[in-house]
């Protein structure tokens, strides 16, 4: 299953553990974990379901293609890593 982890500056802000989820997509995958924590939905995604400006994910090491409709496909050993970018001077 994939796996679901958030940075530790994320889990600063709301509790959000890592969590195995049965999903194809990136977009599965999130809907899964916001079903059981839906305060973190906020602070990933916009009002219209986008990915935030400052969130980046990764699958397997690698940034995703599709920040809008979060179409990027994962696989059954895929981990989805969910950083909150820092930005500033």
């Amino acid at each position: 299953m994939p796996r679901v982890t958030f940075t530790e500056n994320l889990k600063r802000h709301i509790d959000c553990p890592s969590k195995e989820v049965h999903a194809s997509t990136v977009k599965e995958a999130l809907e899964i974990v916001f079903s059981e924590n839906v305060a973190l939905r906020g602070y990933v995604l916009d009002d219209q379901g986008r990915l935030r400006q400052h969130v980046l994910i990764a699958v397997d090491g690698e940034f995703i293609l599709d920040r809008l409709m979060l179409s990027d496909v994962v696989n059954e050993n895929s981990e989805i890593y969910i950083a909150q970018a820092l930005s500033g001077g």
